[in-house]
């Protein structure tokens, strides 16, 4: 049988997820994404996949008999209700070595940072902003040169050439772990956690990046 899910997303991310799982022969039975969206909403509309606009799903508007909701590129929280009426529960893509780096720019931090190291994590979601337990994860090393640009022109070519794909690869894997009948939940370890803000707040406080920048 095959599997049936739910897809929150948009842009080109959400596209390639929705072609995943099409390539993993699973019943996509909505799609959740903004009015208009280009990508994923128009895979949707051309396979007459019914569109819930983003911002609107909830407990009562999610269709029911779903085995797995999957979050690719969402912003938008998926609440308890939400997540509860998926048989298995949610998942969703982080670029960041999790618990490292929770947040919405988690690229971006771990360029600032000067971390060495980042990568991608597939979590399940649960009420806390990036803090579910652990479905997949891959690491990849940050070209040093990115350091000389800016950060978030940095964050945006490390997306375009490693971590995109590094998101559809792990995805790949959790959805064919749960075909197998194998559910892979590992908790993530505190003692490495790091919450950041988003860089497009107006005001960003660090007070360790200033730190940092004295003893540079």
């Amino acid at each position: 049988m095959a599997l049936r899910v739910i897809i929150a997303g948009q842009k080109y991310f959400g596209a390639e997820v929705f072609r995943l799982c099409q390539l993993k022969k699973c019943e996509i039975v909505a799609v959740s994404c903004p009015p208009g969206d280009k990508y994923i909403g128009r895979l949707a509309a051309i396979n007459e996949i019914p569109i819930i606009p983003a911002g609107t799903l909830d407990g009562d508007t999610m269709p029911d008999n779903i085995d797995l909701g999957i979050a690719a590129h969402s912003f938008d929280f998926i609440g308890k209700r939400t997540r509860y009426k998926a048989k298995i529960g949610w998942v969703g893509y982080h670029p960041s070595l999790l618990p490292r780096h929770r947040g919405r720019s988690s690229i971006e931090w771990a360029i600032r940072m000067g971390d060495a190291i980042t990568g991608g994590t597939v979590y399940w979601l649960n009420s806390g902003i990036d803090r579910g337990d652990i479905a997949a994860q891959s690491w990849c090393f940050i070209d040093p040169a990115l350091r000389l640009k800016k950060p978030s022109d940095a964050a945006s070519i490390l997306w375009r050439e490693t971590l995109c794909d590094t998101g559809i690869k792990l995805f790949s894997k959790v959805i064919c772990d749960i075909q197998a009948g194998k559910i892979v939940k590992k908790a993530q370890d505190e003692r490495y956690a790091t919450f950041e803000p988003s860089t497009e707040l107006e005001k960003i406080y660090r007070p360790d990046l200033l730190m940092l920048n004295q003893s540079n």
